[in-house]
């Protein structure tokens, strides 16, 4: 396991989706927003993830989005380009890596459950797709299957451009065994809550929601750490924790808190599109709140 941080850097955002008030991509504000969010602590992006409503995105939506962040930043760029259909999802790679973005990010197949062995086929076709790094997505809470520490193991030694996961599952035991069996695959915390847990074990970065506003914050907590200054890392993190219980809640569930919070903060952000549904009332004076407690 690389030291933190890693390739990608420690702190990546996982960026919503700008949209107009009529619900159309906002490819202006995307390049916008890209450059707030790095000047504010953010060392990449992942663009067209979940938080980002890849699933409610066309494919040339996803393109332009692609195009218009990689030509924004200078920072790594991670392309969402997967879904549950693996033909699918080899043609999105395909289309990111011709968007000149640095890396992809290919998700567990969703909903319908493949068998480990299908899991593995799907990411070696999406990795033969493109000569980028892929981080893959551990997220079983989301998708209904968990990557296996035997499929992680057997990808890691056989796919030589599969470089990382993000690592959503919530078994830092599990996460410990990756890091010692699995030493071409670099962790990623890929949750916000679970970032300090998973560093004590080896992870050497974050793909964080709640970095949209604790960007810089986050930063210093895993400077604290690499410089073994654990007690001030603890510190930093629990002052974060009313941002990590934030950014999703069953009544607001991510990315709608994301979005309250950054027009709160003057950046394009538009509504979600369906299936996410509208903010409920008082989401935007506890945005507020949650800043003013944060000191930002």
């Amino acid at each position: 396991m690389t030291a933190i941080p890693g390739r990608f850097g420690a702190v990546l955002t996982a960026m919503i989706t700008p949209f107009t008030a009529e619900g159309a991509l906002d490819v202006d504000g995307a390049a916008a927003l890209a450059r707030w969010l790095t000047d504010n602590g953010s060392d990449g992006l992942v663009v067209a993830g979940t938080t980002g409503e890849a699933p409610t995105l066309t494919d040339d939506e996803k393109r332009d989005l692609w195009r218009a962040v990689k030509e924004a930043v200078t920072v790594p760029i991670i392309a969402g380009s997967t879904s549950n259909d693996t033909a699918h999802s080899v043609e999105l790679t395909k289309i990111a890596t011709g968007c000149g973005v640095d890396a992809v990010l290919a998700q567990t197949p969703y909903y319908n459950r493949p068998s480990q062995t299908g899991l593995a086929a799907h990411f070696t076709a999406v990795a033969a797709a493109t000569d980028l790094p892929v981080m893959l997505y551990d997220i079983p809470i989301r998708t209904g299957r968990k990557i296996d520490h035997e499929t992680l193991v057997a990808l890691d030694r056989d796919v030589a451009n599969i470089v990382a996961v993000k690592d959503a599952a919530g078994d830092p035991a599990a996460s410990a065994e990756l890091v010692r069996d699995a030493p071409g695959i670099e962790l990623y915390s890929g949750d916000d809550r679970m970032t300090l847990p998973l560093l004590a074990i080896g992870a050497c970065g974050v793909v964080s929601v709640a970095s949209h506003w604790t960007g810089l914050r986050q930063g210093e907590m895993f400077t604290a750490f690499a410089k073994g200054d654990v007690d001030d890392a603890r510190e930093i993190n629990a002052r974060l924790l009313e941002s990590w219980a934030f950014e999703s809640t069953n009544d607001a569930p991510n990315p709608i808190p994301t979005k309250t919070m950054m027009r709160v903060l003057g950046q394009p952000a538009g509504p979600c599109r369906l299936p996410m549904g509208p903010e409920p009332p008082g989401l935007e004076a506890r945005a507020r709140e949650v800043l003013a407690n944060l000191g930002g």
